[in-house]
């Protein structure tokens, strides 16, 4: 395919950015993938591996004509990041992100938008009568997020198929201009991605549910067990299913610290909603109620197995 765009710029790259790199370096999407980072370590593999094309740790050189920004930073990084680039941003570019978290985004966008506007605005009243300023117009803001990853992290564990098949959820703006929407769904598209539209909201609350909850309760059950005077026999003889059940306390913690703190209120929401449940299925373990248990077993079986199926024929 011929290119859509001439540079897009990652800051941030990781395993989600440089595999997003990989993908667009594949299909074509773009004539030059540049990479930004604090420090120039994973910039400096990127670059070895073929990922991109070109670094920098000059933050307004890396954004010097690029067409669109993708913010590969952590949940909390990425909306200070949102909130530092947009004076510094073109303003036909279009910026957009791979955080798990929405609204905190949304949030940290919106702000810097509208001081900026203030400061436009002020500028404006100051200058002498008869000028005339034009209205401050400012960079697209796409949120997305790709419903992919794994327990590795860093550059030398992207893959070019990742997103292959794989879910990205775009949460537009409602005032966002529909163009810079398409040209973020054309990049995800290009590198083998399913693309789904929501609302901020119903995205945290569905990931608080589906993502944030499970790991909290993996990490949570894994440090019990660790600090339990049985630990050293419980990791011993631990079987099959404990390891599939807590592969993911393996990921990141940084990551998941953040995105815990960011999506506070929905992560809060979803442990509520499960300690309501668990204290009925304690009460029934403790009332030895085998027709409670067996019927919240059976529902729970019901509802994975047609999750599984559904999966499978889609």
């Amino acid at each position: 395919m011929s290119a859509r765009v001439d540079k897009v710029l990652i800051i941030g790259l990781g395993l989600i950015g440089g595999s997003l790199a990989r993908g667009l370096k594949r299909s074509g999407f773009a004539n030059h993938i540049a990479a930004y980072s604090y420090r120039d370590g994973s910039l400096k593999k990127g670059l070895e591996l073929g990922v991109i094309d070109s670094y920098t740790l000059d933050l307004e050189e890396a954004l010097a004509g690029a067409d669109i920004i993708v913010i590969g930073a952590p949940t909390l990084a990425a909306a200070e990041l949102l909130r530092d680039i947009l004076p510094l941003v073109p303003a036909n570019a279009v910026i957009t992100d791979v955080a798990s978290v929405k609204g905190n985004l949304v949030q940290a966008y919106m702000a810097a938008r509208d001081a900026l506007s203030v400061g436009t605005n002020k500028d404006s009243a100051d200058s002498p009568a008869g000028t005339n300023k034009p209205s401050p117009s400012f960079p697209e803001f796409v949120p997305g997020h790709p419903i992919a990853g794994s327990e590795q992290s860093g550059v030398e564990a992207s893959n070019v198929d990742l997103f292959v098949d794989h879910r990205v959820i775009l949460t537009p703006l409602p005032e966002g201009d529909p163009a810079a929407v398409a040209l973020i769904r054309a990049m995800w598209e290009c590198t083998g991605a399913e693309l789904v539209e929501m609302e901020v909201v119903q995205h945290d609350a569905i990931l608080a549910a589906t993502s944030h909850l499970p790991h909290v309760l993996a990490y949570s059950l894994v440090d019990a067990l660790a600090q339990s005077d049985l630990s050293e026999d419980i990791f011993r003889f631990a079987a099959g299913g404990f390891r599939d059940f807590t592969r993911i306390a393996s990921s990141d913690p940084v990551m998941w610290r953040d995105i815990a703190i960011a999506n506070r209120e929905q992560l809060l929401n979803a442990i509520d909603q499960f300690s309501t449940h668990l204290a009925v299925l304690r009460q029934a373990v403790d009332q030895s109620d085998s027709a409670a248990l067996e019927h919240t077993f059976f529902a729970a079986k019901q509802a994975r197995d047609a999750f599984v199926q559904k999966k499978e024929s889609s």
